[in-house]
């Protein structure tokens, strides 16, 4: 006798089960219409890298999040842990092949080894927006501007995207002599929420040497609720007014769109990946503000420096899609929706079989989404089949035609409220499903 296998799932990993696969693929159906509004086309690449090229040399917490191993070909490989580091080889391998700048969507899976929580898994969906081969601040604002848009067309207007600039922060640090340290002290200030104050202003002493300097560090991060009030003791405290001259500008683009009030100056926004150069960004919503980031990026200078010699500057955002469906899940928002058919045939009399198919393809030619019921079954049956999948409407052809068309009648019933519409032609139904 065959001893049967266990069916379970890898923690950290999940199945998807229709309703909340339709939640997910809803929301990248209005995403990409929000990137393509922009200008902003699709790519993809491969799941699985060479892992010298995701790792970029890095060491650390981006290290130990990888999976990493060795496939048959005795070749060292890894899962992608984010898709900007697959983008720079994208864009090293194909830049005879695009034009700059390069505007680019990308939805896929990746996958890192952190510890499982909620909202979090160890295989998630990104969906990126990068910009490639500009520097100037109207690529940044363009991005802060999606970032705004992209959620905004989900419904979701509360929030506050928290921006800063990183040019700034290591200018501060080279002020202080830390810029050598630079990594670790970013790593530290970006768990600020995480952790809080107190355990930060630890890490930083024993990073700096000095209490003083750990104190100076969080007065910088800690900045002012005003947005030039807060710029003005940046330049202040670091001197990069090249820098803070870029966030001016990006401030009075902000104010004339009209969306100013969505951001805020924080200089404690660091991002823990040592890619980053320029401006950096994360956005919460302020229903939730327990999620976390949902939305995230910043501008990196020369991140395919490592794979070309050609210098190419880039700015780019990423919406961790598993994230935020289970924040908006948490808040009561998002679509609820079990099926994409606005009706179903039932299946009544084997007689009228070739009547059903002809009448759902009647159907199709004018955007109604329907299905036929298989096979002949106790009506309740098929009604409880609808019912589970969603479906609004159910359709019945009598077995009579109508005097005038010589088309078979319709009845047509609303699943939800019970209401029948007995005995009506096909114009009729076709326009009460349209509405």
């Amino acid at each position: 006798m065959n001893t049967l296998i266990q069916a379970k799932v890898l923690k950290g990993f999940r199945d998807y089960l229709p309703n909340q696969e339709i939640k997910r693929a809803l929301l990248i159906e209005k995403l990409t219409e929000a990137f393509r509004f922009y200008g902003f086309v699709p790519i993809d690449t491969p799941v699985l890298e060479y892992s010298e090229i995701l790792l970029r040399k890095s060491e650390g917490e981006t290290e130990k999040q990888v999976f990493r191993f060795e496939d048959n070909g005795g070749r060292d490989v890894a899962l992608r842990f984010d898709l900007t580091v697959p983008f720079a080889r994208f864009i090293a391998s194909h830049k005879g092949e695009l034009y700059f700048p390069f505007k680019r969507y990308h939805i896929a899976k990746v996958w890192r080894g952190e510890k499982p929580q909620a909202g979090r898994y160890r295989e998630f969906m990104q969906c990126d927006f990068d910009s490639i081969g500009s520097d100037s601040p109207e690529s940044d604002f363009e991005i802060l501007s999606l970032m705004k848009k992209s959620l905004s067309i989900l419904g979701v207007e509360n929030i506050t995207i928290r921006l800063s600039h990183r040019g700034i922060f290591n200018a501060f640090l080279k002020k202080l002599n830390l810029h050598e340290k630079s990594e670790d002290v970013l790593r530290s200030v970006d768990k600020l929420a995480k952790v809080g104050r107190d355990e930060v202003i630890s890490q930083l002493e024993a990073i700096s040497g000095s209490k003083e300097t750990a104190q100076d560090i969080l007065r910088f991060i800690s900045g002012d609720s005003d947005f030039d009030a807060c710029l003005k003791l940046m330049e202040e405290m670091s001197g990069a007014t090249r820098e803070a001259d870029r966030l001016r500008s990006l401030r009075a683009m902000m104010i004339a769109a009209g969306i100013e009030k969505s951001f805020v100056l924080d200089p404690s926004i660091t991002r823990g990946l040592d890619y980053y150069t320029g401006i950096v960004y994360e956005t919460f919503l302020n229903d939730l503000p327990s999620i976390g980031s949902v939305c995230s990026g910043g501008r990196y200078d020369n991140l395919a420096g490592l794979y070309m010699k050609e210098e190419i500057s880039g700015v780019g955002s990423s919406i961790g899609l598993d994230r935020l469906i289970a924040a908006l899940e948490e808040l009561g928002m998002g679509e609820e929706k079990k099926s994409f058919v606005d009706a179903i045939i039932f299946y009544l009399d084997a007689p009228l079989a070739l009547e059903y198919q002809a009448l759902a393809e009647k159907l199709r030619k004018e955007n109604i989404a329907v299905e036929v019921f298989p096979e002949p079954k106790k009506i309740n049956q098929q009604y409880n089949l609808a019912e589970k999948k969603g479906i609004p409407y159910g359709i019945i052809v009598k077995n009579e035609k109508d005097a005038k068309t010589g088309s078979y009648l319709l009845t047509l019933k609303n699943l939800e409220t019970r209401e029948s519409f007995e005995s009506i032609g096909f114009e009729e139904a076709l326009a009460i499903l349209k509405k």
